[in-house]
């Protein structure tokens, strides 16, 4: 060892060794204590900190470290004083550096909070200027939309150069919708595909659920005045407000036997599916333009599975029928809401699990639909039935679930313990259907 390196180690040893009893345990209630009154104070070392109830390990470690005798169950200890007794032991450094040493690192919370601060006044000025760069911002709206991103916390959430950016997509957004005085009076027809492409650079740019399809959506509602919207079918009509379609093709729903009255091919070509027993899809963008008159009260049968569909078609059944595929899409209550409007009525039958019955309280409430072999007795004779011939019996899983038309249904399903799918029922909804 050279003479150079036993010096060094010489002059560690002290240090290492203060170290290591600032690491007692009776110090560990101090040191947090000031560890936090310092990331409020900028890290300096300014005020007091105050213990109460310390034990007698705690006592002894404060009177060495303090280099006074400790008796009382409380102490207070300026940080001052603190570190001036640091820096002048063998310890060789301030408060700050030794809680740097003794880990983990110190956070300035002070600097934190006025450079998150510096970022919002940032962003707000970004936002500001990009929006006075298009003709929103003549438009009162567009001044309220950006003051309720700003009180909504909207521009804190997120790393700051993500948040910029949809913001500025947003705002570019509006603009290619509002297109503001002196423009072409009719609006341009967009695809919501085709106008996140333009404004985002991909065609999922605004797809429901992202921050900027809501912050858009907010900035129609605002220019149109409208309410925000809490759904599905909410978020497309706000979508039509502004003259954007979203995809209306990808989403059907399955019917059987629907004969509308009205006279244009489409009417036709679904009362001719149903003379020859077919089954129909229809999408969203046909349920646009389809005439759905019926007669007044007709009875709408509404299942749950496409078996229900397919066996109905196979038997030759005529009663009109619509399935749900097992959720309540958007294009399902598309066309219910239409058929509602015109005067049906809905008699509504799913499976008996959590599930089954979650569903069919929905649509059960949303249209005033009567149950469909849906009550208790119809649960406990199918039951039955299942273990007189022996068919594997299901178990019921995951949470109860009350159904809304006949309390006794949940009761009765917990004690048999049994799921019972819908096409277990499949002949007597047939003869319901005849």
């Amino acid at each position: 060892m050279t003479e150079d390196s036993k010096e060094s180690a010489t002059e560690q040893e002290p240090a290492a060794e203060a170290l290591a009893f600032l690491n007692r345990p009776g110090l560990v209630r101090l040191w947090t204590a000031v560890r936090a009154r310092l990331e409020r104070n900028g890290l300096q070392p300014t005020g007091t900190v105050r213990l109460q109830n310390l034990d007698a390990e705690e006592r002894e470690a404060l009177s060495l470290l303090l280099a006074k005798s400790l008796t009382a169950p409380g102490a207070s200890i300026r940080l001052s004083d603190l570190d001036t007794r640091l820096r002048t032991s063998a310890v060789g450094r301030g408060l700050a550096a030794t809680l740097a040493e003794l880990g983990p690192p110190l956070t300035d919370r002070r600097a934190v909070r006025d450079a998150a601060a510096a970022e919002r006044t940032r962003l707000r000025s970004t936002a500001e200027t990009t929006l006075a760069a298009t003709q929103l911002t003549d438009q009162p709206w567009a001044r309220s939309w950006l003051d309720e991103i700003r009180r909504s916390g909207t521009l804190t959430r997120g790393p700051a150069d993500t948040v910029l950016t949809t913001v500025t997509q947003a705002i570019q957004t509006l603009a290619a919708l509002f297109p503001g005085p002196g423009a072409d009076p009719t609006p341009a027809a967009w695809g919501r595909g085709e106008l996140a492409t333009r404004t985002t650079g991909s065609a999922h740019g605004l797809d429901d659920g992202t921050l900027l399809a809501r912050l858009v959506q907010r900035g129609i509602a605002l220019a149109c005045g409208a309410d925000v919207p809490v759904d599905a079918p909410g978020r497309r009509a706000l979508w039509h407000l502004a003259s954007v379609t979203p995809d209306e093709v990808s989403s059907t729903v399955l019917t059987y036997g629907l004969r509308p009255t009205g006279g244009t091919w489409q009417e036709t070509a679904l009362r001719e599916r149903a003379d020859h027993h077919l089954e129909a899809h229809l999408t969203l963008r046909e349920l646009r333009t389809l005439s759905l008159e019926l007669p007044p009260r007709t009875r709408i049968h509404v299942c749950e599975n496409p078996r229900v569909v397919e066996a109905a078609a196979d038997a030759g059944r005529t009663a009109p029928l619509i399935c749900t595929s097992g959720s309540a899409t958007t294009v399902v209550l598309a066309l219910l809401d239409a058929l509602a409007a015109t005067g049906c009525v809905f008699a509504y039958h799913g499976d008996f699990d959590w599930p089954g019955i979650a569903l069919a309280n929905r649509v059960i409430h949303r249209y005033q639909a009567e149950s469909w072999r849906m009550k208790a007795a119809d649960y406990e004779y199918l039951a039955t039935r299942t273990q007189v011939h022996g068919t594997p019996q299901l178990l019921l899983t995951g949470p109860r679930v009350e159904a809304a038309w006949d309390p006794e249904l949940a009761p009765a399903m917990d004690a048999l313990g049994i799921a019972l799918h819908e096409e277990g029922a499949l002949d007597l909804l047939l003869e319901d259907l005849a």
